[in-house]
């Protein structure tokens, strides 16, 4: 059974820079995830699924239109989840009104928490790495267009990977 994902990536250089300060606040998991905002979390399909998923996800990017996200400072889930991310300034009603179309039909999954466009930084490290990815990464600003978005497939030996694109050309 596959695990998939579906997220926007973020472009570069501000994904690799992210990619790269996440792993040197020791968070194991980094370098076997692309740097990205969750549209759907990871989902166990069962055989014969993925490509009713697919067609699914291309109806959806058919009816959307592109948007932009603007990422400044940074934001903790912390008491509740050991994780610091950057936060969306802008285009966080665009992901949640996409993770919403997408989480139909097929991909109909319960979330464990409710939905909040981030970028994750740190995750599951020691307190004084997430305080430092907080205070650290407080500057952080970028602004992008986002046109696509991504099914990601998970592998045991080489983590989330990109599987294909879905291009934002709809009305709307």
């Amino acid at each position: 059974m596959p695990t998939i994902g579906v997220a926007v990536a973020i472009p570069e250089p501000w994904g690799k820079q992210l990619q790269d300060y996440r792993e040197s606040v020791g968070d194991a998991s980094a370098s076997l995830i692309p740097t990205h905002i969750t549209l759907v979390p990871p989902t166990e399909l069962a055989e014969g699924e993925l490509e009713v998923v697919e067609q699914h996800l291309a109806s959806v990017a058919g009816r959307r239109l592109p948007f932009r996200v603007h990422l400044r400072g940074t934001g903790t889930f912390r008491p509740v989840s050991p994780v610091v991310f950057v936060s969306l300034a802008e285009g966080i009603a665009d992901c949640e009104q996409l993770a919403d179309a997408l989480r139909q039909g097929p991909l109909d999954v319960d979330l464990d928490y409710p939905y909040h466009p981030h970028v994750t930084v740190a995750h599951d490290v020691e307190a004084r790495c997430l305080d430092r990815a907080f205070t650290e990464l407080a500057g952080f600003e970028c602004t992008f267009e986002v046109e696509q978005f991504h099914l990601y497939v998970h592998e045991a030996a080489t983590g989330w990977r990109p599987y294909r694109d879905y291009a934002l050309e709809g009305a709307g």
